[in-house]
C-alpha cells in the first residue's frame, strides 16, 4: 500500500477522526498512487493513522478506516451492514407494513464512506460515486449490497455520471450494476409516511426524489389545514402531497423543469386530489414570485437547489438567498408560515439564519421563528466531520 507522510503536527485532526486529509497537510507520498487507489496515512514518525482513496485535489484522502484493513473481503459487506441496521433501528428498513419503504442508506461520511451515497427505493438501491475511489469500487459495492439484502434487493442503479470527476478520466455511463429477474423500472412507486411517490432514478435529479426533506414535509402538513399554499422549486411534489394530505385549501406548485411537473402532477393524482386542489405550473421559481400578489397565499414553501457548491460562490448565494427570502416574506399573508431552506454544504446554519434575518429586516414586518429545521436521522451527521450538516431551515410566522 503506498504510504501518504503528514507534515510534522498535522496528524492532530486524523487523531480526532477527522475523515479527510488535504494536499497541504502532505509531507510526501511514498510510491506513484493512481487516482482511487487505497492508500495508508501515517504521522512524521511513522506512526500509522488511516487509510482512504486518493484522490487529486485539495481534499487528497478521503478515510475509510482508522482502524481495519479496508483491503479485506468483507469490507463493503460490513460497512453496509452498519449502515442498514441503523436504518432498521429507526423503523426506515425492514418493517412489514411500514408506511415508509425509502431512506438513505449511506449517507457519505455520516456512515465512514466520504465519496458514496445510496438510496434505497422499495428494494432498489440508487448509487451515486462522489469520488474516484468509490466509483472505481462499485462493482464490488453492488455485489456488497446483494450480499446484505439478498432476496429483497430488487435492483441496484448506478447513476454517478454527473458526480464522478470527469478529470480523471472515468468513463461514468449510468445503468443497472444488477436487476433481479423480472424487476421493470418503468412504474416505481414508493411509499413515505404513507403517500405514494412516483420515482424516476433514471431521469430524474439526483437519486430520483429528495429524501432529506422527509421530516419537514411532515411539519408542513401539520400546519396545512385551511391555507392557500405556494411551493416553489417543488420538484416531482413532495411538500405539495403532504400539504394537500394536511387540508390545505389550494396548492401552487412552482418548478422549471417540465417533467418534474409533469411527475408532480402524477404523484397528486396518485395520492387522490383532484385538479380543483392542486396547480402545476411550470415556470422560474424566482421569477413568479417577483408576482405574486401580495397576501394571495399564507403558507409558502422555498426549498431551492444549493445556490453555492463550494465556498468560492458563498458570497453570491448569499445575496440570492437574502432576495429570495425578502421576496417570500414580503408577499405571504398576515399570520403566514413560511419555510425555508438552504441545502448549501458551505452556508452554516449560523450564517444562513442571518441571512433570512437581514431578509426580514429588509421588508420590515414582524417575524418570529417557531422551529429550526434540519436532515433527518438517515441522513447522520458524524461528530467528527460536522461539514456533513448540510441541510438547514427555518420555520416562520410573519405577522
Amino acid at each position: 500500500m503506498v504510504k501518504v507522510i503528514l507534515k510534522r503536527g498535522r496528524e492532530e485532526s486524523l487523531r480526532r477522526f477527522h475523515p479527510w486529509v488535504f494536499s497541504g497537510a502532505i509531507a510526501q507520498i511514498q510510491g506513484s498512487p493512481a487516482e482511487g487507489d487505497v492508500v495508508g496515512v501515517y504521522a512524521a514518525d511513522g506512526t500509522f493513522l488511516a487509510a482512504g482513496h486518493y484522490q487529486v485535489g485539495s481534499i487528497a484522502v478521503r478515510i475509510l478506516s482508522f482502524d481495519s484493513d479496508v483491503t479485506h473481503p468483507d469490507f463493503w459487506k460490513d460497512m453496509i451492514s452498519r449502515a442498514m441496521k441503523l436504518r432498521v433501528s429507526l423503523g426506515l428498513l425492514g418493517g412489514d407494513g411500514s408506511s415508509t419503504n425509502c431512506c438513505r442508506l449511506i449517507h457519505g461520511e455520516g456512515d465512514g464512506l466520504p465519496g458514496l451515497v445510496i438510496d434505497w427505493y422499495d428494494g432498489v438501491c440508487v448509487m451515486q460515486a462522489h469520488s474516484v475511489g468509490m466509483f472505481r469500487a462499485r462493482l464490488q459495492i453492488a455485489e456488497a449490497l446483494k450480499e446484505v439484502f439478498g432476496g429483497s434487493l430488487k435492483a441496484v442503479y448506478d447513476k454517478s455520471s454527473g458526480t464522478a470527476p470527469f478529470k480523471a478520466g472515468l468513463d461514468a455511463v449510468d445503468g443497472y450494476i444488477y436487476r433481479k429477474e423480472g424487476f421493470r423500472d418503468d412504474d416505481q412507486v414508493v411509499l413515505e409516511n404513507g403517500h405514494r411517490f412516483r420515482v424516476n432514478w433514471t431521469q430524474g435529479q439526483k437519486t430520483g426524489f429528495f429524501l432529506d426533506q422527509r421530516e419537514n414535509r411532515s411539519q408542513v402538513e401539520r400546519y396545512a389545514a385551511g391555507r392557500n399554499v405556494l411551493n416553489l422549486f417543488c420538484y416531482t411534489g413532495g411538500f405539495s402531497v403532504y400539504a394537500l394530505a394536511g387540508g390545505a385549501a389550494h396548492v401552487d406548485s412552482v418548478d422549471s423543469s417540465g417533467k418534474a411537473v409533469e411527475l408532480l402532477e402524477k404523484n397528486v393524482a396518485l395520492n387522490g386530489f383532484g385538479p380543483e386542489m392542486h396547480t402545476g405550473i411550470c415556470t422560474d421559481a424566482i421569477d413568479m414570485l417577483k408576482e405574486v400578489p401580495e397576501g394571495k397565499y399564507d403558507m409558502m414553501i422555498v426549498d431551492p437547489p444549493a445556490f453555492a457548491k463550494h465556498r468560492g460562490a458563498l458570497h453570491n448565494a448569499l445575496r440570492a438567498y437574502q432576495r429570495l427570502n425578502a421576496a417570500a416574506i414580503s408577499r405571504i399573508a398576515p399570520g403566514g408560515l413560511l419555510f425555508t431552506y438552504s441545502c448549501s454544504q458551505v452556508v452554516d446554519r449560523e450564517t444562513f439564519a442571518l441571512t433570512v434575518f437581514s431578509a426580514a429586516a429588509q421588508t420590515g414586518r414582524g417575524v418570529r421563528i417557531l422551529d429550526r429545521l434540519n436532515q433527518p436521522a438517515d441522513h447522520p451527521v458524524n461528530i467528527y466531520h460536522p461539514e456533513g450538516e448540510y441541510l438547514k431551515g427555518l420555520f416562520l410566522y410573519v405577522e
